[in-house]
């Protein structure tokens, strides 16, 4: 296997035509005119046109199979960070955690995660995203055997804490990785939109898979499915995957690695504990203390030659709008994932696997991507084409919203599919502007800035539309007097709540639990669809939609 450096020019790639020739150098056999014209205005067989661009190498068959290394790698993260729900209740039974032991548990792996993907991203630069990957892989499987027979609380929390650190070596290299193999832009954005499609596809498959297993498995075996796929990552990745790196990198800036997890993890646990219900204060200290951090770090960027984040990329208004599309796009849809799980349990009384196979529609939409992705670039061009996959998926939720309040399952099931359409499509040409933006030596730096709002998005998509939730909810809910007291509380505090305690015996109160969350349901979905439709209106906007440059 080859090294590929960055600064050299695609392998076969022609070198670059129409440069001024050296000073005394001979004319251009022909006496072509300096317009590279012929003088019978004719080109002969076999000639050039001075004018005519290098052609960036096709991808072959190597680079579309190593393309599936990458987009299990991307989808088993993604599964990873969701398959977890629905074993809390036998892994509790089992190991007997704390209640703040259980909350370490669930968001350990997210909070490692968030916190390292901008220094990881930068050490793939430096030291090969290939090597990282492999790494990051083989750690991976590891701490998830860890995990599957952790003998205590504690343990699992450090496999997780694993589990994320090796995520964080991951997700970056991908997409770095498929920067430097895809060089022609069209074939790149196919190869993008396959890997967001895995992504999408790995959060909602997620609990699907997790149903299934614990059907016929111990809690453990949710950890356990991921030595498989990692072994088959560790065995194709040595051959498929090209290695590439910055050849011109420097040491990393240690102080700026420690102020972009000083920055990131205080916000995620503040928006962690704003949807757990947990305290205020604490939330509100963190708030402070990562927005403090990131302001210094983003004032050091600014002063250093070789920064972890590139922070003039944001003066570009496409930049920053392609990263505020795929971020806003990521937080309606698993902020919609969220709570549309639990009605489809709570409400149509669907099973755990059932429920993962009614998502099934968004996934199955977000790999249609693939096919019309090209024609929506050629055609409208980056702006526009992602403000109409915003506008669809608006779209989409709105018409979710009308779909929970019907009978049936068409409605539903066509409203998903459009969200997987919009989002999806925004999704893929957002974080291919953000990739692209950034030279190739730079790739898994401007890749962790797109890893990084995904992260962000996912959190915040949960605790803004899932708080949302939850008030409506409470607000809504009408509870009759004469009720007891343990039942009105339980039934104030949530519908799982109000499920477990009337257990089947009050049908009156549980339904007017479940009309009150479908009600809070229908309205998030609504405010998630302005929100998309807004972020159309700034794509549009601020994103360029130059056809000719994409066509």
């Amino acid at each position: 296997m080859t090294n590929s450096q960055d600064s050299a020019a695609p392998p076969g790639g022609p070198a670059p035509v129409g440069g001024p020739a050296p000073v005394g150098g001979p004319a251009p056999v022909g006496g072509a005119s300096p317009t590279g014209a012929s003088p019978t205005g004719a080109s002969r067989a076999g000639t050039t046109p001075a004018a005519t661009a290098p052609t960036p190498p096709l991808p072959g068959r190597r680079e579309w199979a190593a393309l599936v290394v990458l987009i299990l790698a991307v989808t088993l993260l993604a599964v990873d960070g969701t398959v977890l729900y629905l074993a809390v209740p036998s892994l509790t039974a089992d190991l007997a955690p704390t209640a703040t032991q259980i909350l370490w548990i669930g968001d350990i792996y997210s909070f490692v995660l968030a916190g390292l993907l901008v220094t990881m991203g930068n050490v793939a630069d430096r030291i090969g995203r290939k090597r990282l990957l492999l790494i990051g892989a083989a750690a991976f499987g590891v701490a998830s055997m860890i995990a599957a027979f952790a003998p205590s609380a504690g343990m699992l929390i450090l496999a997780r804490a694993l589990l994320g650190l090796a995520g964080a070596t991951i997700m970056p290299s991908t997409l770095s990785i498929i920067r430097n193999m895809f060089h022609d832009p069209a074939q790149r954005t196919r190869a993008i939109a396959l890997w967001s499609a895995g992504t999408m596809a790995g959060s909602a498959v997620g609990p699907l898979v997790g149903g299934a297993l614990l059907e016929f498995f111990w809690w453990g075996s949710v950890f356990l499915i991921n030595v498989p796929v990692i072994a088959l990552i560790l065995i194709l990745g040595p051959w498929l995957l090209p290695e590439s790196k910055n050849p011109r990198s420097g040491p990393i800036d240690l102080l700026s690695a420690a102020l972009s997890v000083a920055a990131i993890v205080p916000l995620v646990f503040a928006i962690k504990q704003v949807v757990g219900g947990g305290e205020l204060p604490a939330a509100a200290l963190a708030a402070v203390l990562g927005l403090a951090a990131g302001a210094v770090f983003l004032r050091r960027q600014k002063r250093l030659t070789v920064p972890l984040i590139d922070v003039n990329l944001f003066r570009i208004s496409a930049f920053t709008g392609a990263v505020a599309a795929s971020t806003l796009s990521v937080f309606a849809f698993m902020g919609m994932l969220y709570f549309f799980s639990q009605y489809l349990q709570l409400v149509r009384g669907y099973s755990p696997f059932f429920a993962g196979l009614a998502e099934m529609p968004a996934t199955l939409a977000s790999l249609v991507v693939v096919a019309v992705v090209g024609v929506a670039l050629a055609r409208l061009g980056r702006g526009r084409a992602i403000a109409v996959g915003l506008g669809v998926g608006a779209a989409g939720l709105a018409f979710l919203g009308v779909a929970e309040g019907l009978p049936g399952y068409l409605g539903i099931g066509i409203a998903l599919a459009v969200i997987g359409l919009g989002t999806g499509l925004a999704m893929t040409l957002s974080t291919d502007a953000v990739v692209a933006a950034a030279p190739p030596e730079r790739a898994g730096a401007a890749s962790s800035i797109s890893e990084t709002g995904f992260e962000l998005g996912v959190a915040l998509g949960i605790a803004v539309l899932g708080s949302l939730h939850t008030a409506i909810y409470r607000a809504y809910l009408t509870i009759p007097a004469g009720t007891p007291a343990d039942v009105a509380a339980a039934m104030q505090d949530s519908l799982a709540g109000a499920t477990a305690i009337t257990d089947g015996q009050n049908t009156a109160l549980l339904a007017l639990a479940q009309d009150a969350f479908t009600h809070g349901t229908q309205v998030t979905a609504y405010v998630a669809a302005v929100i998309l439709a807004l972020a159309a209106a700034v794509a549009w906007r601020l994103i360029p939609s130059d056809t000719r440059s994409t066509s």
